[in-house]
């Protein structure tokens, strides 16, 4: 019978992360031949048996109860993102998640649309699964890239981050970004393992990014609601976000992201400074990933009412 190779992968890295001390074991001495708790004593954590906890591991098929669940991930420090996690990967190895089919399509309502283009001070878009870009707003694509003017399967905001080197180029802390994006499209691959989307950009990330394999194989999850991001804009330089992320009532696989300017002066009139120099440039010519700046578009100017 197959194995779960992913579930196997997740708990042995999540069991190697944790030290002996930290738990109230005793210190590593020459007995210890691996990093981090061993199963008896993850098992021992969890009120389990050895075995039991061994067979999981393995990626068995064995179907632990919910409660069984919440103790391992308490035994493994999981925080939420992680425990979702593991309840999704069990989910899947006994049978319970949906199988692979038809990719879904995703789109974005109509009053979704107008809501997004009303935040007019904001850089705004929409993801779907997978981290895929179904609608942006018009800083949104003065801010990062028209993602718009992209072939349908290129707009993904993980896909785009990892390849593109205007991605890089704007990121100033790219790597973080990138190995960020790579943990929460496995928290999404773990959460729907029947879409078939998710695993042809795995595949191509992996083929295409030996940053991307590395960080895959870590195994690591993570699910963002807010935070910030620093900026290298080709155009009104360094610059810092603060972004906030807001699931849409009814479309619970589409989340709204909102883009500001952090409080620092330097980031506010680099702000104003790129809301005013694309109050009148048609979108395509305004995106940072184009290139196609000119010298006299650089002067900033007044917005029309």
């Amino acid at each position: 019978m197959a194995r779960n190779v992913d579930l196997s992968e997740f708990l042995r890295r999540c069991r190697a992360r944790i030290s002996p001390e930290s738990v109230g074991l005793p210190e590593r001495g020459a007995y210890r031949r691996v990093p981090g708790l061993r199963r008896e004593e993850v098992a021992q954590l969890a009120g389990v048996s050895t075995d039991y906890y061994t067979r999981l591991e393995q990626g068995r098929k064995i179907s632990p109860s919910p409660s069984v669940l919440e103790a391992i991930a308490a035994a493994l420090r999981l925080d939420d993102a992680e425990r979702a996690h593991l309840f999704d990967l069990v989910r899947l190895q006994t049978g319970s998640g949906a199988r692979r089919g038809t990719p879904v399509v995703q789109r974005v309502r109509p009053g979704l649309r107008r809501l997004l283009d009303s935040f007019t001070d904001q850089a705004g878009f929409i993801l779907g699964r997978r981290g895929d870009i179904l609608a942006t707003n018009h800083l949104c694509r003065v801010l990062m890239a028209d993602f718009d003017a992209m072939p349908y399967r290129d707009r993904n905001l993980t896909r785009w981050i990892v390849l593109d080197p205007a991605a890089r180029d704007l990121y100033v802390d790219w790597e973080k970004i990138a190995s960020e994006m790579t943990a929460i499209l496995r928290l999404d691959a773990g959460r729907h393992p029947e879409d078939t989307r998710t695993a042809e950009l795995v595949g191509e990330l992996s083929m295409k990014s030996d940053h991307f394999r590395r960080w895959w194989a870590d195994h690591k999850v993570l699910d963002r609601t807010f935070g910030h991001k620093r900026f290298r804009h080709p155009v009104v330089g360094l610059l810092t976000i603060d972004y906030q992320a807001f699931t849409m009532p009814g479309e619970e696989d589409q989340t709204l992201f909102l883009y500001l300017p952090a409080k620092d002066q330097a980031s506010q009139d680099a702000w104003k400074l790129l809301t005013s120099w694309n109050a009148d440039v048609p979108a395509r010519e305004r995106a940072p990933g184009q290139r196609k700046t000119t010298p006299q578009k650089t002067t900033p100017h007044r917005s029309r009412p």
